[in-house]
């Protein structure tokens, strides 16, 4: 019977398995996620050779002009040594790790998990799927709502493959495109996206993205070659102006 177990189990019937209990589902960026991954023996004993968390998301990438939706790793964290679980018994490990500080925030079809899975030798490996909500720093809605404040409407947010500039540093990223409604930007604006490269409590680095309205036969030229997109960097600090610094900097590029 433990030999017919032990067959049984290899193809996942009655086999072990795993349940991840995260102490919170909600999260801001930078914050520790902490939980425990809990195990439950099938029917047979099993050789847990690993447990592993690997935390997603989701984002849009392009090919051959056409839009795929697809996932990427962001974190892999090993929290086990090899060990063996016998038959029925249950077994609670905890575990922790950092969010890291590129991480889209929850929003519109932004998504997030955490995937569990137990390496389990000569069987099918049972796995567990967790969604977070991550919200964004104090300081990072402070940078979004100083742009609405200045005269631009949240128009969308994407998470999307990052470009070749930035992917030394992270694999995708999220953009928050506005589109102007004053007078004074809209004359000269098409869109404004913002991207988020390091968050923390006391400062945020952003890449803004100012496209410019075309102006006559040079500017539609310079749209048709995309050079009308201009980039700004800049940090931004808790003690800040924050509009007033967003405001210069973009006029900057107007001119």
């Amino acid at each position: 019977m433990s030999l017919f177990n032990k067959v049984l189990a290899s193809v996942g019937i009655g086999a072990a398995t795993v349940d991840t209990k995260l102490h919170k589902s909600s999260y801001t960026i930078n914050e520790k996620v902490t939980g425990v991954v809990e195990i439950v023996g099938g029917n047979t004993e099993q050789q847990i050779d690993a447990i592993y968390l690997t935390l997603y998301a989701n984002f849009i990438r392009e090919v051959d002009d056409k839009k795929i939706n697809d996932q990427a790793a962001l974190q892999n964290i090993k929290i086990n040594e090899p060990f063996t679980i016998q038959a029925n018994e249950k077994r609670e490990i905890p575990f922790s790790f950092d969010l890291p500080s590129i991480i889209p925030v929850t929003t519109g079809n932004s998504r997030v998990w955490v995937h569990t899975g137990l390496d389990i030798k000569n069987a099918i490996d049972p796995s567990d799927k967790d969604f977070l909500d991550i919200q964004p720093t104090r300081l990072a809605s402070a940078v979004l709502s100083a742009v609405q404040n200045l005269g631009f409407r949240l128009r969308k947010v994407d998470t999307e493959q990052a470009p070749s500039y930035l992917r030394n540093r992270t694999k995708i990223v999220q953009e928050f495109e506005f589109t102007a409604t004053n007078n004074t930007y809209r004359r000269y604006l098409d869109e404004l996206e913002i991207v988020f490269l390091e968050q923390s409590e006391r400062s945020v680095e952003i890449l803004i993205q100012v496209d410019r309205r075309a102006r006559g036969l040079g500017g539609f030229l310079s749209e048709a070659f995309n050079m009308d997109e201009s980039f700004i960097r800049l940090t931004l600090f808790e003690n800040d102006n924050i509009q007033a610094k967003l405001a210069d900097a973009i006029e900057s590029k107007m001119r």
